[in-house]
């Protein structure tokens, strides 16, 4: 029997311990240690973001935004329904109805097509979600909210280094959110940042994000006191997850490299499928790719299942993803009934091929040739 090839495997560049061991040595590991320092450093002057703060997640990134916009009961919020339920929780948790937007015919993305219509009087922000580090419409998705004094939250949890006509993603909106799950390019384990772009939410974000209190004011001497001045919760991490995320920033260009030379060799060699009705990722012409995952569209739900399961009899494992938020359990009763037919297309028809720093060409040939013995075998009919 082959050895599995997981859908991922974390990356280890080398140097995580030894930093570690550095910040455990410096007296300091809780939060806004000196690795943390550096990681903001570097997103703010090496990759221009306006101000960053690293969170304990994505999520929490999220939640630091709906706290920065005041988002209160009632308020509305359209975000895509093919999406992590994070992005809706965030809002769900301060009381606001999500307003669920379908996904274009191209890619998950969420579609702009009928984006006002979804706009009332109680609309308070728009947050779309870049899938697979593509990005979405922003200039259509910017139009919109600007006509109607809208913020805009983008979810770029899979979108570092990938851009829209030349600027980073999570550079766009007011507020961004990053995360460093270990599924993701560049990772700490658990771990997220916020990005602020506009300097109005500076001084409060710090505040929120120190459980409510004037502490980083404290720390760095402009007050001779910290108390508690707003809601807020801990959301920054301990040096030692930043210290992790440092050593994965210092290789990023090569971690970048060779992930996007994996993503192209997939497409290449499975381009021949696009023929038989199979789907690829497309690119918008205004998007860029930063190879964070490269997915198969199925014809039918029955041919996903059978390929999952043809898959991982040959110890591959690919994996489906997101289950569209308006058909949840728990958000099915409170979506407003419309018909979101390509959320739901993606749903039930997107696979997930493994892709991650150490998955070799050979591997990846078998990967590769099972997804094409699949589609040749009588497995699957054309």
């Amino acid at each position: 029997m082959s050895d599995l090839i997981p859908f991922n495997k974390p990356y280890f560049s080398g140097k995580e311990s030894r930093y570690i061991e550095e910040a455990v040595r410096s007296g300091k590991i809780s939060g806004d240690g000196m690795f943390t320092q550096r990681v903001h450093r570097f997103f703010e002057e090496s990759l221009g973001f306006r101000k960053v703060l690293l969170t304990t997640s994505c999520t929490d990134a999220l939640e630091m935004a709906a706290l920065l916009l005041n988002v209160q009961p009632g308020d509305e919020i359209i975000m895509p329904s093919f999406t992590f339920v994070s992005t809706a929780n965030a809002f769900v948790l301060r009381g606001a109805t999500i307003v669920f937007a379908d996904s274009t015919a191209l890619n998950p993305n969420m579609s702009t097509a009928d984006l006002e219509q979804l706009v009332t009087p109680r609309t308070r922000a728009i947050v779309p979600v870049h899938y697979a580090g593509i990005a979405c419409d922003m200039d259509a998705i910017q139009q919109v909210a600007t006509r109607h004094g809208l913020a805009v939250i983008e979810d770029a949890a899979h979108a570092i280094d990938s851009y829209h006509r030349g600027r980073p993603l999570g550079s766009l909106g007011s507020l961004a959110t990053f995360s460093f799950h270990e599924t993701k390019n560049i990772i700490s384990g658990e771990g997220g940042m916020l990005v602020l772009n506009e300097g109005r939410y500076d001084a409060r974000a710090e505040v929120i994000r120190e459980k409510g209190t004037t502490r980083s004011a404290f720390h760095r001497g402009e007050v001779d006191k910290y108390g508690w001045v707003d809601v807020g919760s801990s959301f920054l991490p301990s040096d030692i997850i930043a210290a992790y995320l440092w050593a994965q920033l210092e290789q990023m260009d090569d971690i970048q490299r060779v992930r996007r030379a994996i993503w192209q060799r997939y497409y290449h060699a499975l381009a021949p499928l696009v023929a038989h009705g199979i789907g690829l990722p497309v690119l918008p012409d205004y998007a860029t790719n930063n190879g964070h995952l490269f997915y198969l569209m199925c014809r039918s739900l029955a041919e996903r299942t059978a390929l999952l399961s043809y898959l991982k009899a040959r110890q591959v494992w690919a994996v489906f993803h997101y289950l569209p938020l308006h058909r949840s359990a728990y958000y099915a009763a409170k979506h407003d009934g419309r018909a979101l037919p390509w959320a739901e297309h993606y749903g039930e028809r997107l696979v997930r091929l493994p892709l991650f720093y150490e998955l070799t060409e050979p591997d990846q040939q078998r990967v590769i040739e099972a997804v094409l013995e699949f589609y040749s075998s009588p497995a699957s009919s054309d």
